[in-house]
């Protein structure tokens, strides 16, 4: 079974390399430089190559505050390039799991977790370009999982575990904005699901399509993780220092930022019987890779 993967760069590219894949089953990541997915007839070209029983699509242009000066690069990335592969692969048949974000919603709901169906209204460029290119998966592909996720973090890669340790090394404390809510999500985590489900729909003409959420279980606030992040350092030989919390509004960036993030995942859990474990279980595992075990009389929260 081949299986196309594109963003391998990334942190989801990365871990779904990484995974210990069934014997028969071969992963192919092609680079940037190799192909470009906003070029519809390299597409068709690399999906003529192999007999590709699924593609996992995590490339995206990400960087939110950017992108609401760099709209056409945004869209280009994350409308046009999902609207090319959902097109190839409906014509040959082939499976697309399309990764897409909390973005999407406005983000104001007063409380719970927003479930798949429910109503988007995506508040920045970033937002909206990827939920652009959800509609032309939904559009173009039947066999199709879009996987929203958020708060994604990893060993690999720029992100917010990476970056509060990094501060917590250069500064005696820390603020961090304490009034938006989500879920973190370990980048491993989310791959293990993404080849699940590919692996699923590659095999079973009958696998749950649709759209889907995939978080690790339990939310926090950005304050919240940074102060498991500065804490669980603590534990591994790091300095312990002060979080400080903070309102958005005292923070002000280009591209507005939901309140509320967090994303059930029931949905996914009733169709493909994956139950992500607790943000805390995966943020120890990326402190152990990052930091190192934890210290000799230290033990975990």
């Amino acid at each position: 079974m081949d299986i196309l993967v594109l963003g391998g760069a990334g942190q989801v590219g990365t871990e779904l390399q990484a995974l210990a894949w069934p014997a028969g089953v071969s992963v192919h990541a092609p680079s940037r430089a190799e192909l470009d997915i906003t070029d519809t007839g390299a597409v068709a070209r690399t999906l003529d190559a192999r007999d590709y029983r699924a593609v996992i699509n995590t490339a995206a242009y990400t960087a939110v505050d950017k992108a609401e000066s760099d709209v056409v690069e945004a869209w280009r990335l994350n409308a046009l390039a999902p609207a090319i592969l959902a097109a190839a692969t409906a014509a040959k048949n082939i499976p697309l799991v399309h990764v897409s974000t909390d973005y999407v919603f406005a983000g104001t709901k007063p409380e719970g977790a927003y479930a798949p169906d429910e109503p988007i209204d995506p508040q920045s460029v970033y937002g909206a370009s990827k939920a652009a290119g959800e509609l032309a998966v939904r559009s173009a592909n039947p066999r199709h999982a879009i996987v929203r996720t958020a708060w994604v973090v990893s060993p690999h890669r720029g992100n917010f575990v990476k970056t509060m340790l990094r501060l917590a090394g250069e500064r005696d404390a820390l603020t961090v904005v304490n009034d938006q809510h989500g879920c973190p999500t370990s980048a491993s985590d989310l791959a293990a699901a993404l080849a699940a489900i590919a692996q699923r729909l590659a095999e079973d003409p009958a696998a749950p399509t649709g759209t889907f959420h995939c978080v690790n279980a339990g939310a926090t606030t950005w304050h919240g993780f940074a102060e498991a992040i500065v804490a669980g350092a603590a534990r591994r030989g790091g300095r312990s220092i002060p979080v400080n919390g903070i309102p958005t509004s005292a923070y002000p960036t280009p591209a507005r930022r939901p309140a509320n993030s967090r994303l059930s995942t029931d949905s996914l859990t009733a169709a493909y019987g994956i139950a992500p474990r607790p943000w805390q279980a995966a943020l120890d595992d990326i402190l152990d890779r990052l930091v190192g075990p934890v210290s000799e009389g230290a033990s975990k929260p």
